[in-house]
Parts: structure tokens; C-alpha cells; sequence
């Protein structure tokens, strides 16, 4: 897929530094990030090795560094990289926190680094979350202690959490602070409680390196990827140094590098709005989003745009090239025009492959176009990529269970006794269950089958039959966990069997890289990988967004208006996910339900572009359209022509 824009190579030195208080690298992916990182971390662990001293290492745990340690690991297996001159701390743990606890940071680091790597146990140092409470303060004081003993950390590698914090050094983290427990910030725990199958269930304390500590490392990076950390990234960057946002400390340590893939650095001054730091290479997208800014910020439309407008917010060099503001005001007004389709301009008997990370993403994103395309006379196949089955709560199975028990009473089941032994052996595995723990398999199908059946009733309320839903069930899920598996050859050949079985011309898959766990990036890989192994014809393929956000106005080439009744059945096909409504397992940082955030975001889409001065509708849906990878945009429709598509928006939402 397309990924945000680059920065403009020419915006160096001094106009990144008016804005940027940080080394930047912004690299293509999240495994370009890994393998440099794990690069630095190798030449490091060579370079002490043969001068006969230790390489002290500073580890990080949560998604993100999950890739170095997977590269790091196949250095050493692959290439022979050793490890046995390696001394590692990492910055925190849970408290309380048992080490063998399936959440622990002390198992985080056994299963994706330590052992693979002959990293001796004595040379591995992670705070303890299970000492007693009147020993605390003394473990932290020990383990500053150990870290001094060994001469400092050489290289530390950190996340960053939304709520700016570095290892756990939350909101009001002092510079001069040490290792140490605190409180964990509301929204940390509102992070973590996915992986805790609940916020009541995360720690309400943890240990953690401090601010201090963290500084005297001899080199630092710190690794962000991801939309959805875009916001913080740039705080953390281009803010004032606070120490409600411990991140910003680092603009004060003198080897301190900040990663980033392009989702994450899409919100730097630099690649949103590359305008104000310095000269850019004006291309049509650009131009777009720049006009689109415009009209935003003076809160005019784009037709009453003048030259003077342009002048005054750091985009004279843009009239001079188009001489003036009214053909650059008229040029871009006819490009976001041309991009509104409706039913009669969308698709018309087509092949068509919707992909679905989750067995919902498909009626959350589009299903206001789904029901357009399907009125339409398009075969439309919706293929679900994972059970979704960790996103049920135990109380849904326990409800099947009880109708099922119910149901014994009205219809034969077979052996009433030996039904009600296999229920009552259900409810006591669940009942025995901790927060979190990993289903036994007969639970993770039976919400397998929710999701299933949740999903097929949700595209039946769109015009579709139950058959047009396809089940993939992608390895690299089938974890029973919310960490997931590296994806195989065997996830990326169910997806090219169904597309070399179905041939569509049309491809459906979720664009939105801010998905907090990582399943809407891993199921596009698979996609991509999948699409190029294809030997039939390339299809277009459009990229949706929707549950946890939308695309921009400038980034978007297809915009699909909704009426009020189209928006309100695809409420409805939201509504048969009952598994997910009120409370769902996996709500991301924005605690409404899936539908508000669909009504909400619908609405806004539309309501920007009227205020852009385009056509006023109800609700509208965004999507990016692709072919070989590239963007492509739909044919311009001339001002001439506004009048009919005016009619359009009364009679042909």
C-alpha cells in the first residue's frame, strides 16, 4: 500500500531543527527499523567482545521492539552472533507481578529473546514485580546499583506510550528520577487492558528505570511505529521539554535517536505540513493537501481562497507556480469533486474480494458502500482473515451455553445427562480461569463460532447471503493470546488460493495502520505478499479505514456519500456483532462503541467537505484506490458539471 509521504530530502539541517529537538529517522517499514537497530546492537556487541569488556544493553518490551529481537535472534542463529559477553537490564515490570505470570515482562523476555540467545542467566536483569512490598525500595536502590557496577548502559532501547512515557515513568516523571514503583497513568492502564482482558485486571503500579537513569545511557533509541503513536511522536519531538511528557527528556541527551516508521512520524511539521519548515517539490497531492490545509485554517471555502490567503500562511511559492489562487483554488475543487462516487458511479458487475482483518472491520469500514456494491449486481466474497475469537468475553460463551442447555428443552440434543455433563464441564474450565489466561481450544472455537455467526447475520442485513462469507482462519493468530505469531508462507498461501479462485478485479483490504495490536498491519502484509504472487491479472485494489480511524481528505480518492438510511443500516450491520457491543474486549484509546465512532467519523468526512465548499451530504465513507501499488486517482468531473452531481446527492446517495 501507499504509505504516508516521505519527507522532502531537501528539508535539512536547519529547518528540521526549528521544529525537530531530536535526530529523526523515518525508515519504510517496521522490519527496516529492526534490522538497523539490531544492526547497531550487533557491531556494538562485536566491538566490546573484542577489546575483552561487556556490552551493556537496555531492554524494552511491548510490540514494537519485538522485530529487533526476532532479527537479533536470527543474527545469532543465521550468522553466529554472540551474545555471551551480553549484560542486559530491562526498564520495568508490573506490581505485583509472579515472573511466571502469562503477562510478566520477566516471560515477555524469555519467550522472544532470551531463549534463543546465549545470554548467560546471571547477565539478565528485569525488575522484580513479586518482591514484598517492604522491600521495594530497597530492590530499586540494588538495581542502580548493578547497573553502575558494570560500568553504565551502553545502548538502551525504548517505546513510547500515548501517554508520553518512557519505560513507565509516567506524567510527572522528574529529570533527576530513579529506578523506583509509581502509579501507572490512567491511560497506561487503559493501554494495557486489552492484554489484561480488562482494566480492572491491569497492575496499578509498576517499577521502572527512572528519567536519570535512562539519560546516563552512553546511547539511546527510541523506536515508535504505528498511526495511532503519531500524536505523542511529535510531542515528544518538536514539544517543550516537560516533564508531563517524560519522552521530551531525551531532546537533552547527546546520542539519543528517534525511529520511526511513516505512520508514525505522519503528525511531524515535516511530513504533515513540510510547508513550514522549509522549500517542498510541489507534486498534485501535495498541492492538495496543502489547499485542503488552507481552508481548514482560515475556515474559508476553496473557491474564496486568495493570493493574499496563501502569502500569509507560508504558500506564496504555490500561486506563484499557478500564478495566482483561482486556478490552484479551481484545479483542487475539481479533484476532490471528481472523487465523489455515487451508487451510480461505483462499481458494476465485478468480481469482487472483501478482505476483513476481524470478523467485523468489514460492516465497521464499509458498509455503507458494501450494501451500494451489492445492489449493484457485484459477486462480492468477504473474506474473514482471523477468528477474532480473543475479543469474546467468557460471559457470551456462558450465554450460548445456557441457551443451549434451554434449547435441550424444546428440541432433541441428543443425551439430555450427557449434555448437561459437557456444558457443566465448560462452565467449571471457565469458571477456573484467571484474567487473561489462554482458553482451552474447545473455548477458543466455540468464540470462533460467535464470531462466525455474528459476522454472516451482519452481512445478511446488507443484501448478502451467508455463503458470500469466506472463514480463513490465519495462523499467525491462533495463539489464544493477543500477541500474535510472525506471519509464514502458510498465512500468505490461504490468501492466494482464494484469490486464485476467485479472480476478482476488485480488492477490498483495511489501510489503517493504527490498529493497537498490530492484526489490521499483519493482515495487509499477507495481502500484499499474497498479491504479488498472483498470476492473474492485478486487481484495483481499495484500502479502508474505519475502526479506529479515517482517511484524510487529501489522502483519500474515492468518497462514497451515505444517506441518513444508509447510515442507519449500517449501524444495524454493526449491531449483529453483539460480542462487541457495550463493552468490547478490544476498544483501542477511544472507549465508545464501534457504531458512535462510525457515526461520528461519517459525519465528520462529510461535514469537512461541505465546509471545503463541495456538495453537503449526510455521511460519507473514504477509501484510498490502488493499482501496482500505486495510487490512482479517478477522472476529474468539471465545475460544469456540479449541478448534476448536486442531483446526484439528492437521488443517488
Amino acid at each position: 500500500m501507499e504509505k504516508p509521504r516521505p519527507a522532502d530530502d531537501r528539508l535539512t539541517g536547519a529547518a528540521h531543527a526549528r521544529r525537530e529537538r531530536l535526530p529523526v529517522r523515518v525508515m519504510p517499514d517496521h522490519d527496516s527499523i529492526a534490522a538497523e537497530v539490531a544492526g547497531r546492537i550487533a557491531a556494538l556487541l562485536r566491538e566490546k567482545a573484542e577489546n575483552g569488556r561487556p556490552a551493556v544493553l537496555g531492554l524494552a518490551t511491548g510490540a514494537t521492539p519485538v522485530g529487533v529481537y526476532r532479527e537479533l535472534i536470527r543474527l545469532h542463529r543465521d550468522e553466529g552472533l554472540d551474545f555471551s559477553n551480553a549484560v542486559t537490564f530491562n526498564l520495568d515490570e508490573y506490581f505485583p507481578m509472579r515472573p511466571g505470570s502469562f503477562h510478566s515482562y520477566h516471560r515477555y523476555m524469555r519467550e522472544h529473546l532470551f531463549e534463543h540467545v546465549n545470554i548467560a542467566p546471571e547477565h539478565r536483569h528485569i525488575p522484580r514485580g513479586d518482591v514484598p512490598e517492604t522491600e521495594v525500595e530497597a530492590h530499586c536502590v540494588e538495581y542502580e546499583r548493578r547497573i553502575r557496577e558494570v560500568g553504565g548502559i551502553d545502548f538502551q532501547i525504548l517505546g513510547i506510550g500515548r501517554s508520553g512515557h518512557i519505560g513507565f515513568n509516567e506524567p510527572g516523571s522528574e529529570r533527576d528520577s530513579r529506578t523506583r514503583r509509581l502509579y501507572l497513568d490512567t491511560v497506561t492502564r487503559s493501554d494495557a487492558a486489552a492484554d489484561f482482558f480488562g482494566e480492572e485486571n491491569v497492575p496499578p503500579q509498576a517499577i521502572t528505570m527512572g528519567v536519570a537513569t535512562i539519560l546516563e545511557a552512553r546511547e539511546v533509541v527510541l523506536l515508535a511505529t504505528g498511526e495511532h503513536k503519531a500524536g505523542i511522536v511529535r510531542r515528544a519531538v518538536e514539544g517543550e521539554v516537560h516533564a508531563d511528557v517524560a519522552a521530551t527528556f531525551l531532546q537533552q541527551h547527546a546520542a539519543a535517536t528517534v525511529y520511526l516508521d511513516p505512520a508514525a512520524a505522519s503528525d511531524l511539521t515535516r511530513i504533515r505540513t513540510p510547508w513550514l519548515v522549509g522549500d517542498v517539490e510541489w507534486t498534485a497531492e501535495r498541492e492538495t493537501a496543502a489547499v485542503i490545509w488552507l481552508s481548514e485554517r482560515t475556515e474559508q471555502s476553496i473557491l474564496h481562497l486568495a493570493t493574499d490567503d496563501y502569502r500569509a500562511n507560508h504558500l506564496a511559492p504555490l500561486t506563484s507556480r499557478h500564478g495566482s489562487a483561482e486556478p490552484l483554488n479551481g484545479q483542487v475543487f475539481n479533484a476532490l469533486i471528481s472523487r465523489i462516487r455515487g451508487k451510480s458511479r461505483l462499481p458494476r458487475g465485478q468480481n469482487i474480494v472483501v478482505f476483513s482483518p476481524h470478523p467485523d472491520d468489514d460492516v465497521i469500514s464499509m458498509g455503507g458502500l458494501l450494501r451500494k456494491l451489492v445492489e449493484n449486481g457485484n459477486h462480492i466474497t468477504v473474506a474473514y482473515q482471523t477468528s477474532g475469537n480473543i475479543a469474546v468475553f467468557d460471559h457470551e460463551v456462558r450465554r450460548y451455553l445456557d441457551f443451549l442447555r434451554r434449547a435441550a428443552g424444546v428440541i432433541d440434543l441428543g443425551d439430555a445427562a450427557n449434555l448437561d455433563g459437557v456444558l457443566r464441564s465448560l462452565e467449571d474450565r471457565l469458571a477456573g480461569k484467571a484474567p487473561g489466561d489462554i482458553d482451552p481450544d474447545v473455548v477458543q472455537q466455540l468464540k470462533r463460532i460467535i464470531r462466525e455467526t455474528e459476522a454472516t447475520a451482519a452481512i445478511e442485513t446488507l443484501g448478502m447471503s451467508a455463503g458470500s462469507a469466506r472463514f480463513l482462519n490465519q495462523p499467525f493468530y491462533q495463539t489464544g493470546a493477543v500477541r500474535k505469531n510472525p506471519i509464514t508462507a502458510a498465512d500468505v498461501e490461504i490468501v492466494t488460493r482464494l484469490l486464485e479462485e476467485m479472480r476478482p478485479s476488485i480488492v477490498f483490504a483495511a489501510g489503517d495502520l493504527s490498529d493497537p495490536h498490530g492484526t489490521h498491519r499483519m493482515c495487509l502484509e499477507t495481502i500484499e505478499a499474497a498479491l504479488a504472487r498472483y498470476r492473474g491479472d492485478p486487481p484495483w485494489l481499495w484500502l479502508y479505514r474505519g475502526a479506529w480511524q479515517e482517511w484524510n481528505l487529501d489522502e483519500a480518492t474515492v468518497l462514497v456519500p451515505l444517506s441518513e438510511s444508509e447510515l442507519r443500516g449500517k449501524v444495524q450491520a454493526i449491531f449483529r456483532h453483539e460480542s462487541q457491543k457495550d463493552s468490547a474486549p478490544f476498544p483501542g484509546p477511544d472507549p465508545r462503541e464501534f457504531w458512535q465512532r462510525v457515526v461520528e467519523r461519517n459525519r465528520d468526512t462529510a461535514d469537512r467537505l461541505a465546509a471545503l465548499g463541495l456538495p453537503a451530504y449526510y455521511a460519507m465513507e473514504a477509501y484510498m484506490t490502488l493499482r501496482d501499488g500505486r495510487r490512482v486517482e479517478g477522472p476529474e468531473i468539471p465545475t460544469s458539471s456540479l449541478a448534476d452531481l448536486q442531483d446526484l446527492a439528492d437521488t443517488d446517495a
